[in-house]
């Protein structure tokens, strides 16, 4: 089965203080992904090194091969127990997706994972096992394209108690609320914010716990090829077009000379917007064989100043998801629909900025793109840069 594993996650820290006390570990091998969600006890840096230390020990070695009872055995006699209520170090959800599609899930006293398959509520199968003294609940199915795996700690079905929920979220409407901001194209990183959001409304944004999400979401591969400006040779245009153009996926052409070479090579006019959907924002443009057109350096320094705050743990404003400015629908492009980024930058300088009163320069777009490009890798997404 060819398909992507994407993973993201947001958290929100218990309020009064600096750390948090779950943590979410992600390690992908040859042949596996595996993410570890721990809840540390308590709350602060005790809670922050006791879920930090349990989901390194079981991510490292769940990827070279240990069984759940060695990660039991090990976390148990390696962290302390609490002295006063006796309860566990740490609590987690540990989730290995194969390449083959076989799943492997295991939980312990943490609630329950949220399953959508097709977008609608999924139930699986657990089986109880009694490990060092534990109980740790199994499942194993196969994974489908679309699928999504929801993991969320105490904090979010806490959410709301002693305010608008006597008894907190509680996991059944917190499932209800998933399947609604699920889409098939929605990212992992945005449902786990949606979710962690919501979680903080019903906290009167003041958690009283710590906070997280964590989604696993089965995509099909789904590629977005981006050309912003023009070869620095320009005999190799027509190679360098033809290419871009022979790439299966999405094309994005950015740049005004960059739209004027692929306008001339496909015998097609831009078509420009002139209405600004944002003041911040250059507008955008149309052209038949092409799915968008915006202007270069100026919008690609806004979709890097957004993919930076993507990657932050507490993540949580998504406004960008509704918005119809250049920016935006390439963040959309890139952060939520693509599996697959591949740039094709040009290295020629553009006559406008050689102007030295315009500080705009070819550095700068080569700096934009490599952060770009890296904060896509970071949320696992398989990207090419290539110069010309």
């Amino acid at each position: 089965m060819e398909y992507f594993v994407e993973t993201g996650y947001s958290s929100a820290v218990h309020v009064g203080e600096e750390l948090c006390g779950d943590r979410v570990e992600t390690v992908v091998t040859d042949d596996a992904t595996i993410v570890v969600l721990a809840d540390g006890l308590g709350s602060g840096v005790k809670a922050n090194i006791l879920a930090t230390l349990t989901s390194k020990i079981i991510s490292t070695m769940m990827a070279n091969g240990c069984t759940i009872e060695e990660c039991v055995e090990t976390i148990a006699s390696t962290l302390p127990v609490c002295s006063v209520r006796q309860v566990a170090y740490s609590t987690f959800s540990i989730m290995k997706i194969h390449k083959s599609g076989n799943v492997y899930l295991a939980q312990f006293d943490s609630p329950r994972m949220i399953f959508l398959r097709d977008g609608q509520l999924y139930e699986y199968d657990m089986e109880e096992r009694v490990i060092d003294g534990k109980k740790v609940y199994e499942s194993h199915f196969v994974a489908h394209v679309d699928d999504a795996y929801i993991m969320v700690s105490d904090g979010v079905v806490h959410a709301g108690i002693g305010s608008y929920m006597n008894f907190g979220w509680q996991l059944e409407n917190v499932a209800e609320f998933a399947k609604v901001a699920y889409e098939k194209n929605r990212s992992a990183k945005t449902l786990a914010a949606m979710i962690v959001s919501a979680s903080c409304e019903l906290y009167q944004n003041k958690p009283k716990d710590d906070t997280t999400c964590s989604v696993i979401h089965i995509r099909q591969n789904n590629a977005v090829n981006i050309m912003i400006g023009p070869p620095a040779d320009p005999s190799k245009d027509t190679e360098v077009i033809t290419k871009f153009l022979g790439c299966d996926g999405r094309h994005i052409v950015s740049g005004g000379t960059t739209a004027s070479l692929v306008s001339k090579y496909l015998h097609e006019e831009v078509e420009a917007e002139i209405d600004y959907k944002n003041p911040d924002t250059p507008p955008i443009g149309r052209m038949k064989g092409v799915d968008l057109v915006t202007e270069g350096v100026l919008t690609y320094n806004k979709v890097m100043e957004i993919s930076n705050r993507i990657l932050e743990p507490d993540y949580k404003d998504v406004y960008w998801l509704i918005k119809e400015d250049g920016a935006s629908l390439v963040c959309r492009a890139l952060f939520e629909e693509s599996t697959e980024v591949r740039f094709f930058v040009g290295r020629a300088m553009n006559p406008a900025h050689q102007n030295p009163a315009m500080s705009l320069d070819l550095s700068i777009k080569l700096r934009i793109v490599e952060t770009i490009a890296s904060n896509l890798r970071k949320l696992g997404r398989k990207v090419t840069v290539e110069y010309y």
